[in-house]
């Protein structure tokens, strides 16, 4: 059984691209987490790729609610989103 923990957050992706399989960085005044992204929701469906100005839900590995707040600016190579839910 894994022990990994799932955490989904709704996002808009404000610059660059991002994909199932990126890492990202969850970043918010003295705090900084590096994480997976392991699947990318666009309702009804699931995607591979997001592009600048697409509202997403995203899910990440090993991360909880007490991990994130509300305006956290998530990066990773090349995209930039902010956590707005």
């Amino acid at each position: 059984m894994s022990t990994d923990s799932f955490f989904r957050m709704t996002v808009q992706i404000e610059a660059g691209t991002l994909k199932v399989g990126d890492e990202i960085f969850i970043t918010h005044p003295g705090y900084s987490k590096k994480v997976a992204v392991t699947g990318i929701e666009m309702l009804p469906k699931q995607i591979q790729q997001v592009q600048a100005g697409d509202n997403v839900g995203i899910l990440l590995r090993d991360v909880s609610k007490s991990d994130v707040q509300q305006g956290d600016v998530l990066i990773g190579s090349g995209v930039e989103f902010r956590w707005n839910s």
